[in-house]
């Protein structure tokens, strides 16, 4: 029981740096899911539509990206940068590399939930007059929603968890933080399980929101 105060003196004094590296942590997840998310739209678009030399390249990209361990590309998104005169530093390196990662997941999630769907309702799209603009956005996009939007809450709860390996570019997300403060009072165990517990809520929470938007484009029964 003693311990238990100990740790909730020690867990009120660290409030500020917690607070501080659970900010950063959902404001470089969330960075990187949206621009990762847009980037991949237009990766599986490209995968399904583009010509063939369009589809080589970006599908060169998505299997060396999907290939690539997610701590090589943050250190290549770091290291590399500088090098060609980008001069990144550690925050938006690690969104750039986390974004690189989410787009060649979402680029595959996208192409197969368009590959899904029937091709005849595209030639029904196009046999009524519609351009293949307006067959994508009124036809094929909200079927290929409903499809891969799972499998994009899984993407992004990784983001979250691939998160973490930005403190070795210096990051100070959350569990670079708790690395802080557990050096300064020992308490491994107890501020361990509780970041394990911050990152538990924050996918729960993007869990919610898949949930949500799942019921919001449900077709009726």
């Amino acid at each position: 029981m003693m311990d238990f105060f100990a740790f909730l003196d020690q867990l009120w004094i660290a409030r500020y740096v917690i607070l501080s590296g659970l900010g950063t942590t959902v404001s470089i997840s969330l960075l990187a899911i949206i621009f990762g998310s847009l980037a991949g739209i237009f990766v599986g678009l490209a995968l399904t539509y583009g010509p063939l030399p369009v589809r080589l390249i970006v599908r060169g990209y998505t299997d060396i990206v999907r290939g690539t361990p997610v701590l090589v590309l943050v250190l290549a998104s770091y290291y590399v940068s500088s090098a060609v005169g980008l001069d990144l530093g550690p925050f938006s390196a690690g969104v750039l590399a986390l974004a690189i990662f989410c787009s060649s997941h979402v680029g595959e999630i996208v192409r197969g939930g368009l590959q899904a769907i029937p091709k005849g309702q595209t030639e029904a799209a196009m046999a009524i007059g519609l351009t293949f603009t307006q067959t994508f956005t009124s036809v094929l996009w909200p079927q290929a929603l409903r499809q891969f939007l799972p499998t994009w809450v899984n993407t992004a709860a990784e983001m979250v968890k691939a998160s973490t390996l930005l403190s070795v570019i210096g990051v100070a997300e959350l569990l670079l933080r708790t690395q802080e403060i557990i050096s300064r009072n020992f308490m491994s165990l107890q501020f361990y399980f509780f970041a394990g517990l911050l990152y538990f809520v924050v996918n729960f929470a993007i869990e919610r929101f898949g949930k949500h938007v799942e019921r919001k484009t449900a077709v009726p029964i």
